[in-house]
This record gives structure tokens, sequence and C-alpha cells, in this order.
């Protein structure tokens, strides 16, 4: 079943949205349109579309649905919302579950700084710094303040029980305001250099820092005052390396554009303060937009709802709804948003640097991947694949003397880990690591559909957990999937090299690789990846129980006590180390409670 051309007459001439479908009702393509009657009919003209996802799109079109909109803005937001719901394979889509890093002063006697992540804004009360571009940007920014102001790192609960300082304070990382080391005064201070450091004030912390050296010389304090030149001198040398001023406006993301066929690449620099502190980048496939829909609909998706929007961004080309996009995003920020295009001066040369970021980021890319299919097909020919290992699994499982056993899974799909793909279980059977593969193999690929095998399965081990999997495959008749085993020999005495061992079906020794080749490094990549995993869970697991038990054998204490108690203390030790005043502050907690608390800790200590 394909679209009928002749029913186009009968589409309205109204501004709105239009949903193209495939013949099982799926959305293809989400676009908006001033006159939808001659927007849809542009897709069937017989002159070409300079868009080359076109002919295979309206190849796939049995029927299109519109939605009359009454305004332009109407049909945006409509689009942008439609495109969040159905996820159409060839609109711009950025992930909907996308999080954000930011640093927070918490809001305390004590402020403490931490990187924390949220979706849209943050509900925890206290002071936001960011979003930044990363978890390890936050975490470069995070470190650097911990040496430049000895803050606390404890939780409020520690802060709290604590009766000595932890070992922070002798590496001089903290000054101990759990033990009263140091003034409220003296913190503050300390507070107040974070505050302008993070905000970009420079120049003023320096200034006050400086000024704060000078009363300390004349003082006669001179080792305070060699402290705060070292401290004036380490902050200059990090500003140093930090950026040129690029613009007169405190705050500006600037886009830049590069597609080639229907592969889409978007650069995003981020100016704060007047100077560049970051750049992200999104990568598009199958795309069937014109580049001006491309750019609104990554406007909408990246912005609107943002705990943060800056005040000025630049588009890299002129945009039919530029007006409408900006008055949205400014009803999102509670602010004026600006969004603009220049033409000439120092805004268009930053277009045209984020342009051409965007154009190496897609070399870049496409490289990557050519090495990346290369190395593959020499993996296929090395283990006599039966075919192109696109989709790779691999489980490994972990346990200590038999107890908490688990197992993991990990897909790489073309090389790279697909997150969404990973799997974590938890071994039903007590017993052995070949009945923990056996179970846990049999568990996945029963409930597989074929469309859906990997092409090859990783398993950590010998010729004993090959032929497990062997055996499995034998037993649900898959006979599509390769398989091998890799395992590490004992390293040598003589070398000091470990040798890992790959074990094939039907060959009798291993293959043995050079520890340097790029295809060992892969599969080892893949199989420390699984084991990773299993580790993490299993401390997880464990931990769990450990927890589970210590509060489980105290006479009253439920599940809802148990989870308050956790919530507040965060371990057993700092709940072991509570005083009956903090006990009292948890909530449902009787005084028969905090006495069994008491009692059963001072029983076991």
């Amino acid at each position: 079943m394909s679209f009928d051309p002749t029913s186009l007459a009968l589409y309205p001439e109204d501004p709105g949205v239009y949903l193209m479908k495939d013949s099982e009702g799926k959305v293809l393509y989400v676009g908006k349109a001033k006159n939808l009657r001659a927007r849809i009919k542009q897709y069937f003209a017989k002159t070409k579309d300079s868009r080359e996802m076109v002919p295979y799109l309206t190849a796939q079109v049995a029927s299109i649905d519109t939605i009359v909109a009454l305004t332009e803005k109407d049909a945006l937001i409509l689009e942008n919302t439609l495109i969040k719901r159905h996820k159409p394979k060839y609109n711009v889509l950025l992930k909907d579950d996308k999080t954000f890093i930011s640093l927070m002063l918490s809001k305390h006697t004590w402020p403490k700084l931490n990187i924390v992540r949220h979706k849209g804004t943050p509900k925890e009360e206290g002071m936001y710094f960011g979003p930044y571009t990363s978890a390890i940007a936050a975490r470069q920014i995070f470190d650097l303040i911990s040496k430049l102001f000895p803050l606390r790192q404890c939780s409020d609960a520690e802060l709290a029980n604590r009766v000595r300082p932890c070992l922070l304070f002798d590496i001089k990382k903290c000054i101990a305001p759990c033990v009263q080391y140091c003034s409220k005064e003296e913190y503050s201070k300390h507070v107040d250099g974070v505050k302008k450091l993070l905000k970009g004030q420079d120049l003023d912390l320096l200034k006050e820092l400086q000024n704060q050296m000078s009363i300390a010389s004349e003082n006669l304090e001179f080792e305070k005052a060699a402290e705060l030149l070292a401290l004036i001198q380490h902050i200059q040398h990090i500003l140093e390396k930090q950026h040129v001023e690029y613009l007169d406006v405190k705050e500006c993301d600037v886009l830049g554009l590069y597609q080639e066929q229907n592969h889409v690449m978007i650069s995003l620099l981020l100016f704060r303060e007047s100077k560049m502190v970051g750049s992200e980048h999104f990568s598009f496939h199958f795309i069937a937009s014109d580049p001006e829909t491309i750019i609104s609909s990554f406007l909408l998706q990246n912005y609107k709802d943002s705990p943060h929007i800056p005040s000025l961004i630049l588009s890299p080309i002129p945009l039919p709804d530029q007006e409408i996009l900006s008055e949205l995003l400014s009803e999102s920020a509670g602010k004026k948003i600006s969004l603009l295009t220049p033409q000439k001066g120092k805004k268009q040369n930053l277009i045209e640097m984020a342009n051409r970021n965007a154009k190496a980021l897609f070399i870049q890319e496409v490289d990557a991947k050519s090495l990346r299919e290369k190395q593959l097909l020499e993996l296929a020919e090395l283990l006599q694949l039966s075919r192109f290992p696109n989709k790779i699994e691999c489980f490994d499982t972990s346990n200590i003397s038999g107890s908490d056993p688990v197992a993991s899974l990990v897909t790489f799909i073309n090389g790279e880990k697909e997150k969404k793909l990973s799997r974590l279980f938890k071994i039903k059977t007590k017993a052995d690591d070949y009945s923990a593969l056996k179970e846990v193999l049999f568990r996945h690929f029963s409930k597989m559909r074929e469309n859906e095998f990997p092409d090859l399965l990783i398993v950590d081990g010998g010729k004993g957990q090959l032929q497990i999997a062997l055996d499995i495959f034998k037993e649900l008749s898959i006979a599509s999937i390769d398989v091998i085993a890799l395992t590490k020999e004992e390293a040598l005495h003589t070398k000091g090299l470990t040798q890992e061992r790959i074990f094939l079906p039907l060959r009798k020794d291993p293959i043995l690789l050079d520890p340097k080749s790029p295809l060992l490094f892969l599969l080892q990549k893949i199989r420390d990846e699984a084991h990773r995993q299993a580790i993490f869970y299993h401390r997880k697991k464990r931990s769990q129980r450990i927890i589970t038990s210590s509060l489980d054998n105290i006479p009253g204490i439920g599940p809802t006590k148990k989870r308050n108690l956790l919530k507040t203390f965060g371990s057993v030790k700092a709940i072991q180390e509570a005083t009956p005043d903090k006990l009292k502050t948890i909530k449902g907690l009787t005084d028969k409670d905090i006495r069994s608390i008491i009692d059963h800790y001072r029983i076991i200590s």
C-alpha cells in the first residue's frame, strides 16, 4: 500500500503539522507548514527535491495525517511535541532522557560543593553553577576548586556525628568544620571564593586575595601571606591556560552545521563570561529535513524546558520562524532570548568556527566508523566467522565463595557499546560459574527473537565455557550465532606478561594474538566492560545484603524505618555512631526503637 497523490487536493491550506506514516501506521516523519496542502505537494512533485532522503521517505509513505493549528507558533510547538512522542526515523531527535550536570553549593551552615545530575529545573535547594557539557568537565572544575578552597566533602550526617577530623584535614583538603577547627568567618571566605570562581569573577577574586595578602604581610603574618601568594599564583596559572575573550556579551551559544547527504553534524560552542568554556556536538543520520528545519527543531528540543538558556544564541543560517522561536525560548527561560544570524564581525567569525568544528567532527566520525568496520572485517577473517560481527554480545559472571552470584551482558554495535542493551542478571541457581553461565545464557537466548540475535557471542573463560554456550545453542536450535571464548593465561615469570587465549569451536588449540594487536584490544575492551559491570553489580548486591541483614536483626525496625534510617545516615556505620538525639529526628522512630538500635550495636561491637 502506497500513498495516493491524487488525494493531495483534499488537504487543507491552513498552517499546521503533517505526519507521514507507513503501511503499519508508524510515523516516519513529522513536519510543519504555513500551507499544509502546498507543503505536502512538494514531496510528490515531478521536480527533484534537493534533500537526499526524500525519495526513500516518500517510497515508504502509505498515509499522511494533518493537524490544523491556529498560528505558526502553535504549529511549531505541536511539531516539537509530536517528534518527541513518536520519535520518527527521518527527523532530528535529541535524547529525551537528557540529564544536566551542575555544581551545587548546598544550603547549609557549612556549605558543601557537589556534582549533581538533574532533569530540568533542579529540586534540591542550593546555588547551582552550569550546566556543564560533560561529567568530565564538571569533575575537572570540582577538583580544581577542591585544591584551592578546602571545603568539607563529607555528608551532612557525617558532619553532625564526627568527633575527630578525617584524613582530608591531614592532607589540607578540608579545614574541619565538623569539629570547629575553623571559624564560620574563615569558612565563609572559602565559600565566597568558590562562588566568585564559578561565576567567572576571576579578577575580583584575585584582587581580594592580593588585598588579604598585603594585610597579612603588614601584620607580620608571613606564613599566611605565603599561603595566599601560592593560592594567587595557582589561580593565575589556571587562568593563563584558559580562554581568550571572544565576545562583548556575558553568555552566548554558537551553532554550527555540516550536512552531507542524509547525515548531519551540529556543533555547539558555549561562551560564558565572554570566554569559551566548552563545546558539544550532535550527530544525526537518515535525516529528511532541510537545514532550516534541522536548526529549528534542534533549538526547541535542546533549549525548551532547559534549566539554563543563554541570553544570546547564534544560528548558522537565517530561519523563517526565527522570531517565533525567540519568543518561545524567552517564555521558557523567563527572560529575553535573542536568536541572531550574524553576517559580519566577531559573531560571524564564531559561526564560521562552529561550522568548521561541525565539518571536522563529521570527518572524524566517518573515519572512526571506517576504522571500526575495517577492524571488524579483520576479526571476522581471523576468527573464521560465518558473518560480519556488527552486533557482539559478551557475558561474564561474578561471585565470591559462591555468595551473591550475578552475571552481566554487554552489547557492542559496530564496535561501540550500546548502553540500552546492557543487562544484569541475578543468578537463581546457587552453584558454580559453569551452572551460572548456563542459566543466564538459557534465560537470555530463549526469550530472543531471531532478528534480535547477535552476530557474535563472547564468553569469558576457556573450553568449558565455550562448550556450555554451544550446548545451549544446540538445545535452543540456534545455528546462526558465532561464538568464541576469551581467557587469560597465567603470567610467565620469564616474560612478566599475561597471554590472552581465544578458543573457537572445532579447534583444539587456542589462537594467541600479539599483546599489542588492535584486534585483541577490541576483544579485551568488550570482555573487560562485561567484567566491570558484573563486579559492580555483585558488590552492590553484596552490600545490600550486608546492610539489610544488619538492620533486619533489630527488633521493631521494619522496611519503612530501615529506609528512613539509611536515607538520613547513608551507612550502617553512621547509624551505629549516631547519638540518641540524632536518632530522634528520624520520622517514625519511637523511644523504644532508639533503645533497640543502641542496644543492638552495643552488643555486637
